[in-house]
């Protein structure tokens, strides 16, 4: 086994996570997005065990470590502070970090709150600044009440049902059509070990997906205050703050060009789907325009720049998890970033 599974007791939680390569080698910490866990970072880690010492910790309310409610007001910051509770519990007080997606602006928090530490940041597939839904224009414009078509209320009912009652097939096909772009086939044992990783959410008050408020207006949904996707709200999300951070890391931005989760249309995006005619009543683009997550993004990572900054923009083939359907394009745009 070229990996440790590991837990760590810190001062916040006790995490599990996994560790390969070699101490003394360059450090990169692997941060999963939403309904997943350090697992689906395992065949990346076998890639990069001889370049880098490697961990990938599962946040809270995910794979193997303590289930703890999840304060939405804060954020991304319950669980930036575990990244940085868990890195000085394992003696890492410089290294490099990646997030995924949800991860992705775990890790913009982190370097928010914890710049002075990071040697360089990677955002893979990242979650717009902005959070995810209910904001318009690239510079992440409020639609009004705050937090509408955002939050707990908006996770998708089916894989929450899949997750309570323990049933494998509709995950199986968000990893086959979402997490991979069709008609890419991820290997069958490491498909399943994928599926054992997203059923290791956990559902519940205060964890996946959060608590909802009702609103007058289309879609009638508001985010909540607590729970995992209360905490990408807008009323609670804003990582626009990184374009003025002190110290700057260099950033790699990298994403699938055929990603439908994190896009300017995203799929899970309800104005985008109201759009589509899924979600009835639709009241228009003037009312409620779809999320320019990418234009969001790269808006703030100008900004970055205009500031003293660095970053790279780099598209590759493949979905929202463009290290499982394009692991060659994605390896080689880490090493080449990180080699620099």
């Amino acid at each position: 086994m070229f990996f440790e599974t590991k837990t760590v007791k810190t001062p916040r939680l006790t995490m599990a996570y996994h560790h390969a390569g070699k101490s003394g080698a360059p450090r990169l910490m692997l941060i999963h997005g939403n309904a997943s866990s350090s697992l689906f970072y395992l065949p990346i880690m076998k890639r990069l065990e001889d370049r880098f010492e490697l961990v990938a910790p599962d946040m809270r309310c995910f794979g193997e470590s303590e289930a703890l409610p999840v304060d939405a007001t804060r954020g991304m910051r319950d669980f930036s502070d575990d990244v940085d509770a868990f890195a000085e519990a394992i003696g890492w007080d410089s290294f490099s970090l990646l997030g995924w997606s949800l991860g992705g602006g775990i890790a913009m928090q982190y370097a928010i709150d914890h710049g002075e530490k990071l040697e360089k940041l990677i955002l893979q597939s990242p979650l717009s600044p902005f959070g995810f839904g209910g904001t318009y224009d690239e510079d992440g414009k409020k639609l009004e009440p705050v937090g509408i078509a955002s939050g707990g209320g908006c996770a998708n009912v089916q894989l929450i049902a899949s997750l309570q009652e323990g049933k494998r097939d509709f995950i199986a096909q968000t990893i086959d059509g979402v997490y991979v772009a069709p008609p890419y086939q991820i290997d069958p044992e490491l498909k399943e070990m994928f599926i054992d990783s997203v059923m290791t959410t956990r559902v519940g008050e205060g964890m996946y997906p959060g608590n909802k408020t009702m609103a007058p207006v289309w879609p009638f949904v508001a985010a909540g205050n607590d729970g995992i996707c209360n905490t990408m709200a807008p009323n609670f999300c804003d990582l626009s703050g990184l374009a003025d951070i002190e110290k700057k890391p260099d950033i790699l931005w990298i994403r699938g060009a055929q990603d439908i989760m994190v896009s300017d249309n995203s799929l899970c995006d309800l104005a985008v789907l109201g759009k589509m005619g899924i979600v009835p009543g639709y009241p228009g683009e003037a009312v409620c325009p779809p999320q320019p997550m990418l234009k969001q993004t790269r808006y703030v990572l100008e900004k970055y720049k205009a500031n003293g900054g660095s970053y790279r923009e780099a598209v590759i083939h493949g979905g929202h998890g463009c290290m499982l359907d394009n692991e060659d394009g994605f390896i080689e745009e880490i090493l080449s970033f990180m080699d620099k």
